[in-house]
């Protein structure tokens, strides 16, 4: 690393913006980026993506402004992973402030160092969201201390050079939080005792889940990839990394779940009786 790593703060109760306005930082505002989910990043040709693309080679669709050129048909293109990823704002993040506005097109030189950066801010930006998630739990409130320091360590970090945001030790800083956000996560569902379902890290791919009570549940990085969750109820569970490809969830109840993201419900498959948290927006597909 290239400057010694930060600590928590010593000083829990500085001021810190509120959820609101950190949860508007995280949303990704492609008018202000480089293009870069379309150049940094490689995928293979798979039912998410119609071609191979290595990373740092433009998307083919990727045009002169930097906007998609086949946007509106992604889906029937062949990219419907294009219509599930989210930057939480990393994008613009990295164009505008990182790199001051100076594009990869116009300054050859930048490009390099930008598509390395790029996947760095994005795992910071989505630490950013989770915490932020956590500050909201009113039940969370013993960290919420704790939860603030990590706040403001993480968007320090992403304040940093480019080089330095490069040599970050990402994976050590984000085993950190992490604790933090178990922590939290067992505040919040203490009081579903007796329906505490610990389905951390479980294969429920293809599941038969339709209208089952999941409140308070554990799904933290479960797979759920094409289960049936129509009509359940997940207010309360903890979702954060769970698989939801392909996941039927007409009708369920989200409201009340927590670390969910947009990239989750937009690979997900829902309707407009879907309940989702007023933080997300349903996506355009459902």
């Amino acid at each position: 690393m290239s400057e010694e790593p930060r600590t928590l703060s010593e000083n829990p109760g500085a001021a810190v913006p509120s959820p609101g306005a950190t949860r508007l930082a995280l949303v990704s505002d492609c008018g202000n980026c480089f293009g870069l989910c379309c150049v940094a990043l490689a995928y293979s040709a798979s039912a998410d993506f119609a071609i191979n693309k290595p990373a740092g080679k433009p998307c083919p669709n990727l045009q002169q402004d930097f906007r998609c050129g086949i946007h509106r048909d992604l889906r029937q293109s062949g990219f419907r992973g294009c219509t599930v990823y989210d930057c939480f704002g990393a994008g613009q993040k990295v164009s505008q402030q990182t790199f001051e506005g100076r594009d990869w097109r116009a300054e050859p030189g930048t490009a390099a160092p930008m598509f390395e950066v790029f996947p760095v801010m994005r795992q910071l930006h989505e630490l950013l969201w989770y915490v932020t998630e956590a500050l909201a739990l009113a039940k969370a409130r013993p960290v919420h201390a704790e939860l603030r320091a990590a706040l403001e360590e993480t968007e320090a970090f992403t304040d940093l050079a480019p080089e330095a945001l490069r040599d970050l030790d990402v994976a050590a800083h984000r085993g950190r939080v992490n604790q933090l956000l178990l922590k939290a996560s067992e505040l919040a569902r203490a009081d579903f005792k007796g329906k505490k379902k610990d389905r951390r890290g479980a294969d429920l791919m293809g599941a038969q889940l339709k209208g089952v009570d999941l409140r308070g549940a554990n799904l933290r990085g479960a797979l759920l990839i094409a289960a049936d969750l129509r009509g359940a109820d997940l207010r309360g569970a903890d979702l954060i990394g769970a698989d939801f490809r392909d996941a039927r969830l007409s009708g369920a109840d989200l409201t009340e779940a927590f670390f969910l993201t947009q990239a989750q419900l937009n690979a997900a498959k829902g309707d407009a009786k879907t309940k989702i948290p007023p933080s997300l927006t349903r996506p355009a597909h459902w």
